[in-house]
């Protein structure tokens, strides 16, 4: 089997920490994406895997290079976004059996070991979600079978969502039908995508289903990449247990690297602390901080703060009278009390 990864996007969605690096190397619950997303499917059969690269791909290689050297590897640049089917097209003469695609912002929890013994041409793995919109879905027929792939919905009903791994046994013929969008001009907003070349499949007669996976991580953006480092945090990667250090409150689940220093702070819950990290007299929950990040006198709640970021604040002295109020959520804090008066009331 080969494993095609798609990362060849700008990663607009995570600025700014992808001015300086790809997408798949930003780190969560101490390492970065790329290396949870090589975890998931570490037991398959992969006779190579192939980045399609592009914006910063020189990164991935260095550091596939260092971090994995024991790995198959080939690298195909995509110097035009022209979609992911284009991404997909541009790996066919590599490509001459089972075929895994993996977009590498997708974090799931799944069962991967019957691939090989599937009773069909190929699957797609789905996660309903209440809002659709922003990925792609699946319709069925009433034998359970796709049907038709629809990128981006403009509506709620179908909330079937694929969530970036599909697996087929005929991997020339999606390359084919990759191939056909382009000759045809097929596009959805402006793009070749793999849900119409994955429809032109189906419409030929592939049989392909939908296996619901048990939890889903969408590392596109910023809040969803926290809601990631949550979850990894508290199935695997907590390391609470061996962070404690003098005068520091560690409340868990977090990860602090090893070579990380901290003095009189309160960490956690939720908070991936990187290598050469120095913090001191801070409080910090629901937070990434990647390498080398400096903060001193700092309160943080759900921060990302890239490589070798300086934070510095200042602690405040304060006289302050009864029936006050300090924050920057006044308004919000009012409201409460009114709701507060009106459930007394």
């Amino acid at each position: 089997m080969k494993l095609i990864l798609l990362m060849a996007g700008f990663g607009k969605r995570m600025r700014p920490h992808t001015w300086s690096k790809p997408k798949p190397l930003v780190g969560l619950a101490g390492k970065p994406a790329l290396d949870h997303v090589l975890d998931m499917v570490a037991g398959l059969n992969i006779e190579e895997y192939i980045f399609v690269v592009g914006w910063l791909g020189e990164q991935i290689e260095a550091y596939v290079t260092q971090q994995h050297p024991h790995l198959q590897v080939r690298y195909i640049q995509q110097t035009e976004l022209l979609g992911q089917a284009h991404a997909l097209w541009l790996c066919r003469e590599f490509v001459a059996g089972p075929l895994a695609i993996l977009f590498v912002d997708t974090l799931m929890e799944a069962d991967l070991s019957g691939l090989d013994r599937l009773p069909a041409d190929g699957v797609a793995l789905v996660k309903r979600v209440p809002d659709p919109r922003r990925f792609g879905v699946v319709e069925l027929d009433e034998q359970g079978y796709i049907s038709r792939f629809i990128e981006k919905p403009s509506s709620l009903e179908n909330n079937n969502v694929v969530i970036g791994f599909y697996y087929v046994k005929d991997g020339p013929e999606l390359m084919r039908r990759c191939g056909e969008l382009m000759d045809r001009r097929i596009q959805t907003k402006g793009e070749y995508y793999l849900a119409d070349a994955l429809t032109l499949m189906v419409q030929a007669g592939a049989k392909l289903v939908a296996q619901e996976v048990a939890v889903w991580e969408d590392c596109g953006k910023p809040e969803t990449t926290l809601h990631a480092n949550r979850w990894l945090l508290e199935t695997r990667c907590d390391n609470s247990a061996e962070a404690v250090r003098p005068g520091v409150v560690v409340i868990p689940p977090v990860y602090i690297a090893p070579s990380a220093t901290v003095d009189q702070s309160v960490i956690g819950p939720y908070v991936s602390i990187g290598e050469g990290c120095h913090i001191e007299r801070c409080v910090i929950r629901d937070s990434i901080l990647e390498a080398g990040v400096r903060a001193r006198d700092l309160v943080l709640d759900q921060a990302l703060i890239g490589d070798d970021a300086a934070l510095v604040g200042q602690p405040q002295r304060l006289n302050v009278g009864g029936s006050s109020t300090l924050g920057t959520d006044y308004l919000g804090l009012l409201e409460e009390e009114e709701e507060e008066e009106e459930e007394e009331e």
